[in-house]
């Protein structure tokens, strides 16, 4: 399916390649990366050399420098999977820094190699590469994010038109582009399982050595169980066989290899009274549901611990839908959330390079009060002009301006 799809980040994959002389693709295995690199194969002419196949592994370990001395550009696929390679990258690079020589994409963090292996720090530009979003998939060309840091805000006269079972359905196959092909719930279920145990099972293992693969799982499980929620290891080691010194390196593991993401805390070098403790989500919503045994049939019977997981599941997906839309925009933009110790929160807060604010906050009823927006109206007045926009993103059918800047969507405003 992902070949059906276009990727928004192909122009920026060519722009990108074009202004730096090594481009890293980082993301979850499966999620679009080689097929990237493959556009660019057939447009500039070169091979991609797949580290997944025998013969390239074999050529790489033995022979590094003459692989990356060809000719440009130099595309390499799981190129973890022998990181001595960057030394050979670096000493081209020593000669040479033409813009276009070497474009990487990898399915662990640069982060997660070896100290010793991480030649490029400081000489590479590195590029997310995310699960697809819902306006990916839908082909409908949606810029909300980006229109938001500019002021424009649109809400339209027709109501929207998500129920809330299309909303489960959406949450709940996630944007795995091998997840999507499938043509059944079953079928999408033994896919999720699939990538999770070779996740665990092969590429941890290729990081570091594991106890028990089964601690790992555990550990996977108790912090999806969190997502949405400010991480606490004491939790979720308490839960599990390890150690909490071994719980805690377990889940920067799975952080490296794209299953979880922390959300860092905003703010609290500019506003005064921010928590800085991170927020973790599930990097994909369908994965996420797949670990929490989430399903629509508990949805339908209206189950309180679904109807409660499923509220911070929508969050995680509203939240990373959000994220992957700036990574279309040419400038710059951090995320991160906002807490302060009296309990006002904002889910969401990305920051433009050029220090403009959009706030988002996530909401699975579909009632907003004005009560709720509290914590947007409070990051708004402190932040004055700089804040360009606050969204409530809620499942109801219509959006409005409740407030200067501030602003009430329904979901699917994200992908219509």
């Amino acid at each position: 399916m992902d070949n059906l799809i276009e990727r928004r980040l192909s122009p920026v994959v060519r722009a990108r390649s074009s202004d730096t002389p090594v481009l890293l693709l980082e993301g979850p295995r499966g999620v679009g990366k080689s097929t990237l690199l493959h556009g660019l194969a057939v447009e500039s002419g070169a091979v991609v050399i797949d580290l997944d196949q025998e013969d390239y592994l074999q050529l790489v370990q033995n022979s590094p420098s003459a692989v990356v001395g060809g000719d440009i550009p130099v595309l390499i696929d799981e190129y973890q999977k022998v990181p001595s390679l960057l030394d050979a990258v670096k000493a081209r690079l020593n000669r040479d820094t033409t813009p276009g020589m070497f474009v990487l994409a990898g399915s662990t963090s640069y982060e997660s190699l070896p100290r010793g292996t991480q030649a490029l720090t400081g000489r590479l530009q590195r590029l997310s590469v995310a699960p697809l979003t819902q306006t990916e998939i839908d082909a409908t060309g949606n810029h909300l994010i980006a229109q938001a840091f500019d002021g424009k805000v649109e809400h339209r006269v027709r109501a929207a038109t998500a129920s809330r079972e299309e909303y489960v359905q959406r949450v709940m196959r996630g944007g795995m582009p091998l997840a999507l092909a499938q043509t059944t719930d079953a079928a999408r279920s033994r896919w999720f399982e699939a990538h999770v145990r070779q996740s665990i099972e092969r590429d941890a293992g290729a990081l570091r050595r594991i106890g028990r693969r089964s601690d790992l799982r555990d550990v996977l499980m108790r912090t999806a169980g969190q997502t949405a929620g400010v991480l606490k290891v004491s939790r979720v080691a308490s839960d599990v066989a390890p150690s909490w010194d071994t719980t805690a390196a377990y889940i920067e593991l799975l952080e490296s290899l794209f299953l979880i993401q922390r959300l860092p805390a905003w703010g609290v070098t500019v506003l005064p009274r921010s928590i800085e403790s991170p927020k973790i989500h599930v990097v994909d919503s369908g994965i996420g549901a797949h670990l929490l045994r989430l399903s629509a049939a508990k949805m339908k019977r209206l189950d309180p611990a679904a109807l409660t997981e499923f509220g911070h599941l929508l969050e995680s997906f509203v939240v990373q839908e959000a994220i992957r839309q700036t990574t279309w925009m040419d400038e710059p933009v951090s995320a991160g959330y906002w807490r302060t110790r009296d309990d006002l929160e904002v889910d969401l807060v990305l920051e433009r390079h050029d220090g403009t604010i959009v706030a988002v906050e996530v909401k699975a009823g579909d009632h907003i009060k004005r009560s709720q927006l509290s914590p947007l109206v409070a990051l708004r007045d402190r932040l004055g002009s700089s804040f360009a926009a606050g969204i409530a993103f809620y499942t109801g059918g219509t959006g409005y301006e409740i407030d200067d800047r501030i602003h009430v969507l329904p979901v699917e405003r994200l992908w219509t």
